[in-house]
């Protein structure tokens, strides 16, 4: 070997090992089902797990003990967390914890009052499951599923974030026009955002935990509110579209979503089968466009770079370009339509980060 090939060969090698070590860090979206009502014709039962480097392609199907039953029940919520390398997710009843290496259930268990969409702090250690629409919060220890306390809102719990910081956690009920937040050392309601013009659906926070865009009843759009004031501040309806009868939830628009970004706010519509795109650069967002999908949406979540967006339809979307790329399909080739989605990324095999299933500001 000459002297200009040997010190080619020395470049290159560094550079190889470099592209092998990034190559061992996989993106995949967990995809619980069923997560349109009980339907299962939108992907059956289990865990549906597809790669995003791949073109969004189906992987692999995960049994769970939830829907190895002979009639499964719908999922209200899933979260994972990298740390504890745990996806935990919700029935009405239940919630169940997997182990993401083993891909094995290791316990489900019935919390009082039911259960709804649950949040989990950032460490991994403690989980917020709303009761199914009555008075509390569960608070959970995730290894475990040992209810350690509850906080009570009498609020019809429903929806919960944690913050990015873990310091505090967002409660939104079915029947309550106002968003309580607690503090997560205490365990307490500390303040109030509202009161809204409605009782609040899904909604979303920003990365710095200063504004929240909520979906309200009988509302086209969202409204926003201050986390610092606790005053409403602005409401946001779609224009150019007329209002219509929707086949589930009972809400114009059920669910929202912030790019990781914050430059864009998406909102879904069931009537018109649409995601509407609003800026969010100046105050009080503007309309951009609107992007027709293949059924009615639910909810809208993103990929934790930006680049993806996903309504519970399927489809999913360039965030630039505005585009359908693809639409997720099960191991049969049928749709699959869920409104609880989470990323995780693997690197040699093991989490190393997690995404969330509302679509959060990721701005601090």
């Amino acid at each position: 070997m000459d002297r200009r090939t040997f010190l080619a060969a020395s470049l290159t090698l560094p550079l190889a090992a470099t592209a092998r070590a990034e190559a061992r860090v996989s993106r995949f979206l967990y995809v619980v089902c069923p997560g349109i009502r009980d339907y299962l014709e939108f992907g059956g039962a289990g865990i549906l797990v597809f790669d995003i480097d791949d073109g969004h392609k189906f992987v692999k199907r995960i049994a769970t003990d939830a829907s190895k039953v002979g009639k499964p029940r719908n999922i209200k919520g899933v979260v994972a967390n990298a740390a504890t390398r745990k996806l935990h997710f919700t029935t009405p009843e239940s919630l169940y914890c997997v182990d993401l290496l083993t891909e094995k259930t290791d316990w489900g268990t019935e919390l009082p009052k039911g259960c709804d969409r649950v949040a989990s702090t950032p460490d991994g250690k403690m989980l917020y499951v709303p009761s199914f629409e009555k008075d509390i919060w569960n608070v959970v220890e995730t290894a475990t599923g040992k209810v350690v306390t509850d906080i009570e809102t009498k609020s019809g719990s429903h929806n919960t974030i944690c913050g990015l910081d873990g310091k505090k956690v967002y409660l939104a009920g079915l029947k309550s026009p106002f968003l309580s937040i607690a503090d997560t050392k205490t365990n307490k309601v500390v303040e109030k955002v509202g009161p809204f013009a409605a009782a609040i659906r899904p909604f979303t926070v920003n990365g710095s935990q200063t504004l929240c865009f909520v979906n309200v009843n009988e509302l086209l759009g969202f409204e926003i509110g201050d986390l610092k004031t606790g005053k409403k501040l602005h409401r946001v309806e779609v224009p150019e579209f007329k209002q219509g009868p929707v086949k589930r939830h009972g809400c114009p628009s059920h669910g929202i979503g912030l790019t990781p970004d914050e430059r864009e706010v998406w909102v879904v519509d069931g009537f018109n089968e649409r995601v509407h795109v609003f800026d969010t650069t100046a105050m009080p967002p503007t309309w951009t466009r609107s992007i027709k999908l293949r059924e009615q949406p639910g909810w809208v979540t993103f990929s934790l770079d930006g680049k993806y967006a996903y309504p519970s339809t399927g489809e999913v979307i360039d965030t630039t370009t505005k585009k359908i790329v693809t639409a997720l399909s099960d191991e049969k080739g049928g749709p699959v339509h869920s409104e609880k989605m989470v990323e995780i990324h693997f690197k040699d095999g093991v989490p190393v980060a997690t995404g969330d299933q509302f679509g959060l500001g990721r701005k601090v």
